[in-house]
């Protein structure tokens, strides 16, 4: 642990991060990219260090175009010892293809509100509930570890605030489904530092050794005040995207996904270990942009890295 100062909360010695962006990031951008250009981006981000890459997803192609080619980029990734490479799937039909495609790990996602699982993924939570069960046997019969991703879990667009008890009530739900691991989704930016301290202190309350990913987003500015205030309270596993692309198409005001080299440049400068190589994150970001003809969010490639600035002026 890092102690801050005396009376502060002590920050975890090092974080992990998942990388979305060839996911989550691609899927909101109006420019489809080649499978080639799909595979040279993810090749980059392991390069960089990043032993988790969400790939790809297995829905329908007309719903989200952007991911019509899930299987053939799975079968032509370069894969790198020690990284797992991802997908998510909505029901039975996405888990099967994804574990045929090779997905080393499958998420399944629903939603924590009635409105927004209808307007994601077509259906109530209850019969999302059921697909996840299904889901489930299909991944133990095929060996593969699944992590379910709870979205909106901390606000929902349509329906406001969504009751901690709720969120945690479907958390035990998946739990039994034999979930792995939980990811709990700000999915359109609505949290705020002291929310999220309630929603994973009474996480922490009711599922005392159960690991806690977070995907938060930075829609309205507060993404990394909300990654630190997770920190504070013990959580070290989170979601990012290169350059900060990305958000779900399928609700307002959700672009603004956490940025990989912003977050990863904040953690170091405190202290934090990451096992990441910051200069190639950048690198791909730029890379990035270059692929998508637009600029991307990240603020790091903008400004740099405080480090080398100093070095810099040192050196003068």
């Amino acid at each position: 642990m890092i102690m801050i100062a005396p009376g502060l909360p002590a920050l975890p010695r090092r974080a992990h991060i998942r990388e979305v962006g060839p996911r989550d990031g691609l899927q909101n951008e109006a420019t489809i990219l080649s499978t080639a250009q799909k595979l040279q981006l993810i090749d980059a981000l392991g390069a960089a260090g990043l032993d988790q890459i969400e790939a790809g997803s297995f829905v329908r192609p007309q719903n989200v175009p952007q991911m019509a080619d899930a299987a053939a980029l799975f079968a032509q990734i370069s894969r790198r010892p020690g990284v797992i490479y991802s997908a998510i799937a909505p029901n039975e039909v996405g888990a099967r293809r994804a574990v045929a495609a090779g997905a080393d790990m499958v998420q399944v996602f629903l939603s924590a509100s009635e409105s927004h699982n209808r307007s994601n993924v077509n259906m109530s939570v209850e019969r999302s509930l059921a697909h996840v069960a299904n889901m489930a046997a299909i991944m133990r019969g095929a060996g593969r570890p699944f992590d379910a991703v709870l979205s909106v879990a901390f606000g929902c667009p349509f329906e406001g605030d969504v009751p901690i008890p709720h969120v945690l009530d479907l958390c035990a739900r998946l739990l039994d489904l034999g979930a792995e691991q939980l990811t709990l989704g700000d999915t359109t930016g609505m949290a705020h530092p002291v929310l999220v301290q309630r929603v994973v202190l009474a996480f922490q309350e009711r599922f005392p050794r159960q690991p806690l990913r977070l995907h938060l987003h930075s829609a309205r500015g507060a993404g990394l005040a909300n990654i630190l205030a997770a920190m504070q309270v013990g959580v070290s596993a989170f979601d990012s995207s290169v350059g900060g692309i990305g958000g779900c198409p399928f609700a307002p005001g959700a672009p603004g996904n956490l940025c990989t080299e912003d977050l990863v440049h904040m953690l170091h400068e405190m202290g934090v270990e990451t096992g990441l190589d910051l200069p190639g994150l950048m690198a791909t970001a730029r890379i990035l942009e270059g692929m998508l003809g637009h600029e991307v969010p990240s603020q790091t490639i903008k400004a740099g890295i405080c480090k080398h600035l100093t070095d810099s002026q040192g050196s003068r």
